[in-house]
């Protein structure tokens, strides 16, 4: 409990809970689209404009930010051309936007301790500012959810099915690839970008493990997100290793476990 007596602990708990809440409205949607290939590309894209950012000396979450929305709605737009295959899409703004971020943080004078955040995550380097933005996302994406629940739910399981009974598919599917962009940037202090796309996919498939429902997963895959969450934070300090893989291996270790007590609930239950 002393932990709490920190600014900076209290901070990364606070931020995690916004992080989680937002994480699994995003991330079910994610898994249920099979978007974890389109995620990880806008996650790698992101990182030009944190290149960007550092060399120009302005906001590297900023660049981020404008570098992930501008590759979701670009890999929307060119996979709609006929011409240009989706994953072909995804890989070009992969691999341009860390090209560029490779080179502009080469480039960039001296040495910056930011980068090692925003490539690996430190989940005590939260700030308020980091609070307010994921508080703007999660409260926005909490009533476009809310709004639009069963728009979002047909679209992840059936697009055409969903537009043919009148469903606005493509809105909500550029509104969802935005949130999608500012979920993955907004959360780069916490995981960073080799580890960000773990918080789309681990947790809700561990609530996927005890359910099918797409609201149950939804809301099962916040607590277990948060629960790793404070576990991690909690081994972070134990053993005094880096937050944001601590925070993912807790996230991996409850997967496991809830998926061999499955199996072995399955195993031993009567048939």
């Amino acid at each position: 409990m002393e932990l709490l007596e920190y600014i900076f602990f209290r901070n990364a708990l606070v931020g995690t809970l916004l992080a989680c809440i937002t994480c699994g409205i995003v991330g079910t949607y994610v898994v249920s689209r099979r978007l974890l290939f389109i995620s990880g590309g806008i996650t790698h894209a992101s990182f030009g404009g944190v290149g960007l950012g550092m060399y120009f000396s302005f906001s590297p979450t900023l660049g981020a930010f404008i570098f992930a929305v501008a590759s979701a709605l670009g890999i929307q737009f060119m996979g709609r051309d006929r011409e240009i295959r989706e994953d072909s899409a995804i890989a070009l703004l992969w691999v341009l936007g860390m090209t560029i971020g490779v080179i502009f943080c080469f480039l960039s004078p001296g040495y910056s301790a930011e980068l090692s955040t925003y490539l690996f995550g430190n989940i005590l380097t939260i700030t308020e500012s980091d609070i307010a933005t994921l508080a703007i996302i999660c409260m926005a994406l909490l009533i476009f959810a809310g709004a639009m629940h069963r728009g979002i739910v047909a679209v992840a399981f059936d697009k055409e099915f969903a537009r043919s009974r009148g469903v606005p598919t493509e809105a909500i599917e550029s509104i969802m690839m935005v949130f999608i962009a500012v979920t993955i940037v907004a959360c780069l202090r916490i995981a960073g970008v080799i580890l960000v796309i773990s918080m789309l996919t681990i947790p809700q498939m561990t609530a996927a493990i005890f359910t099918d429902n797409y609201k149950k997963i939804t809301l099962l895959s916040m607590v277990v997100g948060y629960m790793a969450s404070c576990g991690g934070l909690a081994l972070s300090f134990a053993l005094d290793i880096p937050g944001g893989a601590s925070v993912i291996l807790c996230s991996l270790t409850l997967y496991a476990v809830c998926a061999t007590g499955k199996k072995v609930t399955r195993a031993i239950a009567p048939q």
